[in-house]
């Protein structure tokens, strides 16, 4: 049961939106955190210590470039993008729950049994897109295919199913160009 569910009262929806800021402010209180993008994508630092860049204005979203990818592979408007992620909720981490890691991160993209993740690239009209938020697309604005970055993913830009409950993520992506 999540922790969520074993509360004795509901809370209302902007409790939540307020604990999901609590929640995403006591990860990065912890991190370097850089306000501006910089002006062009060689610039990002890169690496398992790099600092987490905000990408929107209002601080749903930041971003930690572990590694930039091809720049020659850019992704393009309507290109199918493979993706593998774990995630981890920062709401439970931050209420104490010790929460894991969960995802599709150790599938492999050949394994037939699994069907793959993808979205197509800023088509927000297909229902594989829509379930997905628009965060997961915002790193290929500046990186290219087989980047691997660390998203903090506030619900706004979240998964669908994350949205009315403020889940709050730090997620781990890859992404990778679908082989004709």
């Amino acid at each position: 049961m999540s922790g969520l569910g074993a509360c004795s009262k509901s809370q209302s929806y902007s409790e939540l939106l307020r604990e999901e800021e609590k929640a995403v402010n006591n990860f990065l209180a912890g991190q370097k955190v850089i306000n501006n993008i910089p002006e062009d994508s060689i610039s990002f630092i890169t690496g398992s210590d790099a600092p987490f860049y905000r990408l929107d204005e209002d601080g749903y979203l930041y971003m930690q470039v572990i590694s930039k990818g091809d720049f020659s592979q850019k992704v393009e408007s309507g290109d199918m993008v493979y993706f593998r992620y774990n995630r981890l909720d920062l709401k439970a981490e931050y209420l104490g729950y010790n929460p894991s890691w969960t995802g599709t991160q150790d599938q492999l993209l050949d394994n037939s049994s699994m069907l793959p993740n993808y979205f197509v690239y800023k088509n927000q009209y297909l229902q594989s897109s829509q379930s997905l938020g628009q965060g997961i697309q915002w790193p290929l604005k500046f990186l290219g295919y087989n980047c691997e970055v660390n998203l903090v993913l506030r619900s706004y830009y979240g998964f669908l199913m994350d949205q009315t409950s403020c889940i709050p993520y730090l997620i781990n992506l890859k992404y990778y160009r679908a082989e004709y």
